[in-house]
C-alpha cells in the first residue's frame, strides 16, 4: 500500500511546471463514526442483520492519520490523492452473539481523488480551503465468528471524502493547517467462509497537519 501511495505522489508531481506549487501535507487529529446498520450474508455463521456503534480510538495503535498529496495549478485552485487510514471499533457492549471479533482497525482505509478552492491570504495570513473527492475503500476486515475468520486488506467499494479548513505559513515551504475532515465508504467484504459482510460507514475528523510546499 505504501508503494502505491507513492507512486500516486509521483504521478502529480511528475507533469509540474515551474509555475505549480506541489504541497503533501501530512495529518492526525480525533476522527469518530456513528452507528451503522450492518449485514451479514454467509452459509456457514447464517444470515444476520444488526447495527452496530463506532468508536475510533484515534490515538491508539495503529493510530489514525493521513497523507495527501496536492498540485495547485493556480492561486485558487488545486487537485491531488488523499489517503486517509480512519478505523473503527464497536463501543463496548455492541458485538452481536457470536462475534469475536468485527472491525476495520488496520483500518478503515479511503484513497481519493479531490478537487481544492482556496483563498489566499482571505484573513491576514490565513489561508481557508474547501475540498472533496472520490475514490475506493481498501479496509483491513477482521471478523472472527466461530470457525469463520476473516483478517486482510480488501477493496470493497466506493468511497467519497470533504474537507473544509484554513492553513497558516511558518516560512515559504512550510505551513499548518487545522480542518475539519469527512468520509463515507461502502464496504462490501468477503469472509472466507464465502459469504459477504456489508455496511456504509461515514466518518468525522478535526485534523492537525504540517505542509511542506515545493
Amino acid at each position: 500500500m505504501s508503494r502505491a501511495i507513492a507512486l500516486s505522489v509521483l504521478l502529480i508531481a511528475a507533469p509540474a511546471v515551474a509555475s505549480a506549487e506541489i504541497e503533501l501535507s501530512f495529518y492526525g487529529g480525533v476522527q469518530s463514526a456513528p452507528a451503522s446498520d450492518v449485514s451479514v450474508r454467509d452459509g456457514v455463521i447464517g444470515n444476520d442483520d444488526f447495527s452496530i456503534d463506532w468508536e475510533g480510538k484515534s490515538s491508539s495503535a495503529p493510530i489514525y492519520y493521513g497523507i495527501r498529496a496536492t498540485r495547485w495549478k493556480n492561486e485558487d485552485f488545486g487537485y491531488g490523492l488523499d489517503f486517509a487510514h480512519n478505523k473503527i471499533y464497536p463501543k463496548a457492549g455492541e458485538l452481536p452473539a457470536g462475534y469475536d471479533v468485527l472491525e476495520f482497525t488496520d483500518g478503515l482505509n479511503t484513497l481519493t481523488v479531490n478537487a481544492y478552492r482556496r483563498w489566499n491570504h482571505a484573513f491576514g495570513d490565513m489561508t481557508p480551503y474547501v475540498g472533496g473527492g472520490l475514490g475506493i475503500a481498501i479496509p483491513h476486515v477482521e471478523v472472527t465468528n466461530g470457525t469463520s475468520e476473516t483478517f486482510g486488506y480488501q477493496v470493497t467499494g466506493p468511497a467519497a471524502t470533504w474537507v473544509a479548513g484554513a492553513t497558516y505559513p511558518i516560512n515559504d515551504q512550510w505551513s499548518v493547517f487545522g480542518e475539519y475532515k469527512g468520509t463515507y465508504s461502502s464496504n462490501k467484504a468477503d469472509l472466507d467462509t464465502g459469504g459477504t459482510i456489508e455496511t456504509d460507514v461515514f466518518t468525522n475528523a478535526v485534523n492537525m497537519g504540517v505542509s511542506f510546499n515545493f
